[in-house]
């Protein structure tokens, strides 16, 4: 589960930095904060990492569960799929949002991964 506590790390650090780039593009862009809008490279990084945020709701405990109850290797290895795939999504959402789907693919195929994993283990450790 080592390998997994440190994909955690590293997921949160990934998010770190979106949110960073955030701040950054708040003031390149010069939008004071509660605001959301106002330039559309701001509002594609914020949403990229909203977005993000709404992902990990999924994939955290996927890939914890997927760790405990099947196999911590794979886990951890859509782990990195999934951080790749965030990276390409946000790379692809800012420079034009219909090119994001690559990049939500991968990481999507990622929390598939877990999801179905975590579920198959429990699900096997019952019977």
């Amino acid at each position: 589960m080592e390998y997994v506590a440190l994909v955690t790390v590293l997921i949160l650090l990934q998010l770190f930095y979106l949110m960073g780039r955030v701040g950054a593009a708040r003031v390149k862009y010069e939008i004071d904060a509660p605001a959301v809008t106002g330039n559309e490279i701001f509002e594609r990084t914020y949403r990229v990492h909203q977005n993000t945020l709404e992902q990990l709701m999924i994939f955290l405990p996927g890939m914890w569960l997927c760790g405990t109850y099947t196999n911590s290797t794979v886990a951890a290895g859509a782990g990195v799929v999934f951080i790749i795939g965030r990276f390409v999504y946000s790379a692809k959402y800012v420079a034009d949002p219909k090119s994001r789907g690559i990049g939500m693919g991968i990481g999507f195929l990622a929390s598939v991964v877990v999801v179905l994993g975590a579920l198959w283990g429990v699900v096997t450790t019952l019977m």
